[in-house]
């Protein structure tokens, strides 16, 4: 186990170095290495026919690093305090709404689509960070399987549209763009403000924490008004 285990750990590590290479080289939207790197990593699953459990011997070790990995997100966050003070209620304005936007717009999209109730419950907490939208998820009946691909699927969405609706709209304002990016994509989209400075990793985690707060509040209330 001990050799499946470090061999799937290593293997992940080593496409997501290779892809943050081509990334770097091409610079382009859709080569972001999360998504190639998942996309390789499944296609390399199918191809070997390995069943899913025995990926995560390994998977489950780089699974739990997710929690430190978005508490880490504090250390930038603190050494751009002062400007999350001085602009705190067009931050919490601005990530509380986008949040709104983001659960009502998938809850109305998966009822007009005729989706059952198992995966409404389970696309509600689709623009919350993984670790909360999936414990959100099984609290409200939802599956936490599917909430996991629906936050994937967010989060992709915002780290690939995202640059290209920050410059269509020429947005120049580092604070602008982290809370988008947090709010829209969260870890996803707080690794891509990365890109765009230091200012905006740490309100894009700040809209990230603020997403994970409300949406744990307004998640159930959302849902005992859709299903009293």
């Amino acid at each position: 186990m001990f050799f499946i285990a470090t061999g799937i750990v290593l293997l992940n590590v080593a496409i997501y170095l290779m892809m943050s290479w081509v990334y770097r080289r091409f610079r382009n939207p859709v080569l972001i290495p999360a998504l190639t790197a998942t996309v390789i990593i499944v296609g390399l699953l199918i191809y070997f026919h390995i069943p899913y459990d025995t990926y995560m011997i390994g998977g489950q070790w780089i699974n739990k690093l997710l929690g430190p990995a978005v508490v880490s997100l504090a250390y930038p966050l603190y050494k751009q305090r002062h400007v999350l003070v001085q602009n705190l209620p067009a931050i919490l304005g601005g990530t509380v709404v986008g949040l709104l936007v983001g659960m009502f717009s998938g809850l109305l999209l998966a009822s007009g689509l005729g989706f059952s109730k198992l995966y409404i419950l389970s696309i509600l907490p689709k623009s919350i960070t993984t670790p909360v939208a999936i414990q959100i998820s099984s609290s409200l009946g939802g599956d936490s399987s599917l909430t996991s691909v629906f936050v994937m699927i967010a989060g992709f969405t915002g780290a690939i549209g995202g640059p290209l609706i920050i410059k269509l709209f020429r947005i120049r304002s580092e604070v602008g763009i982290g809370i988008g990016l947090g709010t829209a994509s969260h870890a996803l989209g707080t690794a891509k403000a990365l890109e765009y400075g230091e200012q905006s990793v740490s309100m894009s985690s700040v809209a990230m924490t603020v997403c994970a707060i409300v949406g744990s509040c307004v998640g159930p209330l959302v849902v005992w008004m859709m299903y009293p």
